[in-house]
């Protein structure tokens, strides 16, 4: 990565590519902590739980990569694609709802000087 000011390639055109890669696999990153996200909030326990972890996510984000090695090398055989995490896939229709009530909750708190 370097200094993410200086382009390494000299054509617009590659420096366009590289820009729309580095575009890429940020939106991945921010799109598995999504998923991850969602993962904790289905297998939270009780509503203690789920709503410390629904303050914690409001007061945090998920567009955030300093967990990932960003220059380490990466094997995507099929072999090591596997999913190690057990990520299911989300019930979209349940998990939108209470995220977007945490954040409307949020802005709400924000706004009348509350936190």
């Amino acid at each position: 990565m370097g200094n993410p000011r200086e382009f390494l390639q000299a054509e617009k055109e590659e420096q366009e590519m590289a820009e729309a890669c580095k575009r890429l696999i940020k939106n991945c990153i921010i799109c598995w902590n999504y998923l991850y996200l969602s993962q904790k909030l289905e297998d939270s326990e009780d509503t203690a739980s789920r709503e410390a972890f629904l303050e914690a996510v409001a007061n945090g984000s998920a567009v955030s990569w300093q967990h990932i090695n960003l220059l380490g090398e990466y094997d995507f055989s099929d072999e090591k694609l596997q999913d190690t995490v057990g990520i299911k896939a989300p019930k979209l229709a349940d998990q939108r709802d209470t995220f977007l009530g945490v954040a409307k909750r949020t802005e709400l708190q924000g706004r009348n000087g509350l936190r």
